[in-house]
């Protein structure tokens, strides 16, 4: 200690006695406070009914309530009505356009020309649907992707295969826009897009020598598609293959669920070996599952193909293949596009059934087409099986 602090210590006593004093007082009056303090094992977290205030991080700060006749009553806005002349405002949806590329053809494949829009009765799950616009394109450019299975599995398979694929260059013109991919067990793009023939000629002189023997369709068509729909307007696959899947990561549910919920996409498929498979099985070589993963494979290229509006073709001749590629070629430069707004607002995700039938506006019956010797014709309407609405969180 300092000498300072020596000489203070003759003085402090009598602080202390009456500091003890004064601290005994203020410990009497406040022990109530402290015992009903101490009798609570948890801390106070709410303030009683007659305080207000927000809460602090050490518990609640009790500000008095304002007495009632210090309350000042709220003042509320007024309710405005809109004037007369503006009239009432709705929410409305913003339902997107549903497009549909529809092929009308005789039974021989033949393009029926010179329909009107009122010729066309669209219905979504049943219920007709209002048309906003129409129109036919004649000779327009194509914007396709040639996809070829091409595997060690079988000659004749491999042969039909570059025989369709040559077949539908043959069948291209200057403005087309193709890309030339080819799938065993992986994708291999051949050619991006390119308006040059000579390239897609270049593409598929690449496919002499196969690799692997495994056909993985699921995957390769599901990729494609996935690569399609960055690109803008109405896209095809012309998918040549024998329909057999046997190796993929992807179902074929999942395959489908793809196809559903792609946009502007019309899938062409040209099936391979029916010649094989029809000595094959003439022959009694063909055990019955085998004939069935056939029949099987078959059932899937069609389905392919009627889900985004297209046809499916299975040549067992080698002079068919033109004649099928005319008739893609065909279908995609003659369409008939029709969009409207389904009257089935909500935006659910959910598969909307579409169906389009041609009607006699006159009457509302199924149209009558006659050729020049007024003799009924048979007719199709190729267009898309449906369409999976658009979901609110997309």
């Amino acid at each position: 200690m300092s000498l300072s602090g020596t000489k203070a210590g003759h003085s402090w006593f009598p602080r202390v006695v009456i500091v003890g004093l004064f601290g005994l007082a203020f410990a009497t009056f406040a022990s109530p406070a402290q015992n009903s303090q101490s009798s609570s094992q948890t801390p106070q977290t709410q303030a009683p009914p007659e305080a207000g205030g927000p809460s602090g991080d050490i518990g609640p700060m009790a500000v008095p309530k304002k007495k009632p006749e210090d309350e000042k009553p709220v003042e509320r806005a007024p309710k405005v009505k809109n004037p007369e002349e503006i009239g009432t405002f709705s929410l409305k949806v913003d339902v997107p356009l549903v497009n549909l590329p529809i092929n009308v053809v005789t039974n021989n494949g033949q393009f029926i020309p010179g329909l009107r829009q009122e010729n066309f009765k669209v219905l979504e799950d049943g219920v007709p649907q209002k048309i906003d616009t129409f129109a036919q394109q004649n000779d327009k450019p194509l914007t396709a992707v040639m996809l070829i299975e091409f595997a060690s599995n079988s000659y004749a398979f491999m042969y039909d295969a570059l025989n369709a694929a040559y077949s539908f260059t043959g069948q291209l013109k200057k403005e087309d826009w193709i890309a030339v991919e080819s799938y065993d067990m992986q994708t291999h793009l051949l050619v991006d897009f390119t308006q040059d023939k000579n390239q897609v000629m270049g593409a598929l002189g690449q496919l002499r020598i196969p690799g692997f023997s495994e056909t993985n369709l699921f995957d390769a068509l599901y990729d494609t598609i996935d690569r399609l729909e960055g690109v803008e307007g109405q896209k095809y696959i012309v998918l040549i293959c024998n329909g057999i899947d046997t190796f993929s990561k992807l179902n074929y549910d999942k395959v489908l669920k793809k196809l559903q919920g792609s946009k502007n996409i019309t899938i062409f498929c040209i099936g391979t070996g029916q010649a094989l498979r029809l000595y094959l099985e003439g022959h009694g070589y063909m055990g019955p599952l085998a004939n069935l993963d056939f029949l099987q494979a078959d059932n899937q290229l069609r389905t392919f193909a009627k889900m985004t509006g297209g046809r499916a073709y299975f040549p067992r001749f080698q002079a068919e293949f033109p004649e099928d590629f005319a008739d893609i070629a065909a279908d995609i430069r003659n369409q008939y596009v029709i969009s409207y707004r389904p009257s089935n607002t909500k935006q659910d995700g959910s598969w909307r059934k579409v169906k389009v039938e041609l009607v006699d506006p006159q009457n509302g019956q199924p149209l009558i087409v006659q050729d020049q010797h007024r003799k009924k014709l048979k007719y199709e309407v190729i267009a898309r099986d449906g369409y999976k609405a658009k979901n609110t969180v997309e």
